[in-house]
């Protein structure tokens, strides 16, 4: 009895490491989306590299939810099949994972480059883009307080006279507040949004890593419980 006990422990305990599983699917998800998001509809980041890390997470999510249920139907069914594919697909998408918070890792000494030429493009694309791309841009100086890529002085070639910068530049932004105010520093930012953007994407990315890892760990007691279930299953004992 104690060996049934045991292992109706362990089916039950697998069954809720699933509904955790269901969970960090979610959550990957959820936060694979908003690093996307974080790095594209601000400005158009054109190296693709720097959505590796979240695309990954957000396809591994997705695989999560049918790993998941493919666990549950293995444990109330305790079919020995079924739990060791789970534990072998749970492994696979642990390895993915890692890979993914490795490739996040190794990005973060490239942000200072990508940034730098994302908002050199920025700068460039702005007065002939889209009102979209118009209102991303003047969202994200008024959001990080800044102006231009180093300096308001990148957007010397924004107006003819080659001192007027964007209205979202100015501390108090106002209709034409910009205009022939490029180096004010009562009434326009001087700071460029290189530091404060590369600091926003290198957040991002750390919550890219530690959602990984934290997953990871989780899983990994995931595949244990699995893997005592199918020795349970293999060596006949009555988990009901």
């Amino acid at each position: 009895m104690g060996v049934e006990g045991g292992m109706k422990c362990i089916k039950f305990l697998l069954f809720f490491f699933n509904f955790l599983f269901w969970l960090c699917g979610l959550a990957l998800i959820v936060v694979g989306i908003l690093v996307q998001m974080g790095l594209h509809n601000t400005i158009k980041i054109r190296d693709v590299s720097a959505s590796g890390a979240p695309i990954v997470l957000i396809a591994v999510g997705v695989v999560i939810f049918f790993i998941a249920f493919f666990g549950c139907c293995g444990a109330w069914k305790e079919n020995y099949c079924m739990v060791t594919t789970f534990a072998i697909l749970l492994f696979l998408v642990i390895l993915v994972e890692i890979a993914a918070a490795i490739a996040g890792y190794v990005f973060r000494n490239k942000l200072s480059a990508v940034v730098e030429d994302s908002l050199t493009d920025m700068i460039n694309s702005y007065k002939n883009g889209t009102a979209e791309f118009k209102k991303s841009v003047d969202k994200m100086q008024e959001d990080l307080k800044c102006c231009g890529g180093n300096s308001s002085s990148d957007w010397k070639n924004f107006g003819p006279d080659g001192k007027t910068v964007p209205d979202s530049c100015c501390i108090k932004v106002t209709s034409k507040c910009g205009v022939g105010a490029m180096t004010d520093d009562a009434k326009v930012h001087q700071k460029g949004c290189h530091d404060a953007f590369e600091a926003l994407l290198k957040k991002n990315i750390l919550w890219v890593i530690v959602a990984a890892l934290i997953i990871a760990f989780l899983q990994i007691l995931g595949i244990v419980f699995a893997c005592l279930l199918m020795r349970g299953i293999r060596s006949g004992y009555e988990v009901m």
